[in-house]
């Protein structure tokens, strides 16, 4: 079930974003009365899996999910259409249209792309509003168990004051950190430390493994579930109920359970756990692995409310939406270029986390909650947006970048060279998506 419900999320934001993408060429190529002799989700490449033509247009439905695509009568394209390109221009031909026609075709896409995302970020703003957890409220630092981490410096439990010497206020502002973090100013026992990453930091955290997390709030265990194969199946537990206590010892978080249990095995354990405000004696016990076969659950709200930190939360109104809205945007756009740059600047390493459809796949939740859907969506959409006005030929950004040299120049680039660049630009992309997919593949097999 939780397949399904990520296959799905991924299936529509990935559909939604290339169906809006190519309207963005679709609309203006028809307003300037340039033909679109297709519009197609996916790729249909031998066939297609629904097809319909209404006026000069076939509209359908591809096989291959790796994209989709406008096929505009007389442009240089991956169709690469010779037999038509060699025909004399015709007056609803892409290339019979005067250039800043042209232009405004090809920016649609990202055009399109950019507006979708900050309308989904003003909505967002809208409906659900910024929550946030203040790092002055946790007492206890973080909850830190990447390998990774540990290993270039951190502890469980360090908290963080400063990234880069600028203080930090929430977790929102650690998290973000990740790709720009460089020198971190911490607390460990009272003491004021610094923890400098290697260069090669995000190299190295692409290639680790990512199932710990990075830095995480420190949350106590917190009762989800008792399967009915589990060895505590008949305790008197309710989903919940937080603990408290083992055998008589005080256990505040969730990070010290599993450390504690391992000095248990095959015995029985006294617990406390808190039910509403009423604590509760429970006898649990503990198998072979240190395990007392329980789920745990998290509700933010409900630790709030017992004192490991506080939640700050703002709403917007209709009109301070659109404000909230670029703040979102903005942040979007700008953390991604770094992203860009820190993948283009190989010491770094940040290349080895370049990956393919199946990290876009796992970034989705195994739960379907709209807020976290659409802001993936938004961001996916500026991903998609500022890839595709990188200046490779196949790209929409290639076709910008001879446009804008037509434009200046007062020069058009001959047919044949456009078609030449469109190849070389054709096998750029391809060698991007092996590269990005192999990634994917390699991690799948490492870890």
């Amino acid at each position: 079930m939780e397949f399904v419900i990520k296959i799905s999320q991924f299936l529509l934001s990935l559909s939604l974003l290339i169906v809006l993408h190519e309207l963005g060429h679709f609309v203006p190529a028809k307003l300037f009365k340039t033909k679109v002799e297709k519009f197609y989700l996916f790729f249909d490449v031998k066939f297609s899996l629904f097809k319909k033509k209404i006026g000069e247009t076939e509209y359908g439905i591809g096989w291959l999910p790796l994209g989709g695509y406008v096929k505009i009568a007389g442009m240089i394209d991956e169709s690469m259409d010779k037999e038509a390109m060699a025909l004399p221009p015709q007056p609803w031909e892409f290339r019979s249209k005067p250039a800043w026609q042209r232009l405004i075709i090809m920016l649609g896409g990202v055009t399109v792309n950019f507006i979708l995302a900050y309308f989904i970020y003003v909505a967002i703003s809208f409906t659900y509003g910024d929550t946030d957890v203040t790092t002055d409220s946790m007492k206890d630092g973080f909850w830190i168990e990447n390998k990774l981490l540990l290993d270039v410096g951190f502890k469980n439990g360090d908290k963080i004051l400063a990234i880069n010497d600028e203080k930090v206020d929430t977790y929102y502002d650690v998290r973000k950190s990740l790709v720009n973090g460089e020198k971190y100013s911490i607390v460990r026992d009272g003491e004021k430390q610094e923890v400098v990453l290697p260069k090669d930091f995000l190299g190295q955290l692409s290639s680790a493994e990512r199932k710990n997390g990075t830095f995480k709030l420190r949350i106590p265990f917190m009762v989800g579930s008792v399967p009915d194969t589990s060895i505590n199946a008949g305790a008197n537990l309710k989903e919940g109920d937080v603990l408290l206590t083992v055998n008589g010892n005080e256990l505040r978080y969730f990070d010290q359970f599993e450390s504690r249990l391992s000095n248990y095995k095959n015995q029985s354990i006294n617990t406390t756990f808190l039910r509403d405000k009423e604590k509760i004696d429970v006898t649990l016990k503990v198998d072979d692995n240190g395990k007392v076969e329980i789920f745990p659950a998290s509700h933010n709200s409900r630790f709030a409310e017992l004192g490991y930190f506080d939640i700050i939360h703002k709403d917007y109104t209709f009109l301070e939406s659109f404000g909230g809205g670029v703040d979102k945007f903005k942040e979007q756009v700008s953390g991604y270029f770094d992203q860009l740059g820190k993948i283009f600047t190989p010491s770094t390493g940040a290349y080895k986390g370049v990956g393919g459809f199946k990290a876009i796949f796992d970034v989705f939740p195994d739960q379907w909650i709209w807020q976290d859907f659409w802001g993936l969506t938004a961001f996916l959409s500026i991903m998609l947006a500022i890839l595709n006005l990188l200046p490779i030929p196949a790209l929409d950004g290639g076709h910008v970048v001879f446009l804008l040299y037509e434009m200046i120049s007062g020069r058009k680039p001959s047919e044949k060279f456009l078609e030449r660049a469109q190849v070389v630009g054709f096998f750029i992309l391809i060698a991007l998506v092996l590269f990005a997919n192999g990634n994917d593949i390699f991690k799948a097999v490492t870890n």
